[in-house]
């Protein structure tokens, strides 16, 4: 059974079409929209400000979801893959985007929209990706644009593959 949990009296909500695995752990002021899933030892703690999920996002295994004490929110916008053990801290991520697994993307940086942030890549506090583009890299910078291709072919097709996934584990 996950962990779902009221903070300061406020309750996360989860729409009732997602996918959260046994040992996840979802705390305070979160809110989970549609076809979303929360994979195994992932943690979104809205304790200490609100975590905004949209639709069609998966929470990968060991990701942690977490924001700045009255300073700095998390929104995460829809259509959105947070990769294995990668940390998500007070920051916007617009829709159609990849977050590679084990990155880091920190507070009060901007992800637009059908971007890729690389696996293992340090986004560095205040940093504005712009859209259709792929950083990498410690800190992360520019790589390339990214191609329709990359959008479709990696962006959409892990996030639906998502969504397939957790049906396996909602039937049991």
């Amino acid at each position: 059974m996950p962990i779902i949990k009221s903070v300061n009296g406020k309750h996360p909500q989860i729409a009732n079409d997602c996918y959260i695995a046994e040992n996840a752990t979802i705390v305070g002021d979160v809110t989970i929209g549609l076809q979303c899933s929360v994979w195994f030892n992932a943690v979104i703690r809205g304790d200490v400000h609100y975590i905004k999920i949209g639709d069609k996002v998966n929470i990968q295994d060991g990701a942690v979801i977490h924001a700045t004490y009255q300073k700095s929110p998390t929104t995460i916008g829809n259509n959105v893959s947070i990769g294995h053990n990668a940390i998500v801290h007070g920051c916007t991520i617009q829709e159609n985007v990849l977050i590679g697994m084990g990155s880091i993307v920190m507070d009060d940086c901007v992800i637009e929209s059908n971007s890729i942030i690389a696996a293992g890549a340090v986004v560095t506090k205040n940093t504005r990706v712009e859209s259709g583009s792929i950083y990498a890299g410690v800190p992360a910078k520019k790589v390339k644009d990214i191609s329709e291709e990359l959008i479709s072919g990696e962006i959409h097709r892990i996030a639906e593959n998502y969504v397939t996934y957790s049906s396996w584990f909602k039937d049991d």
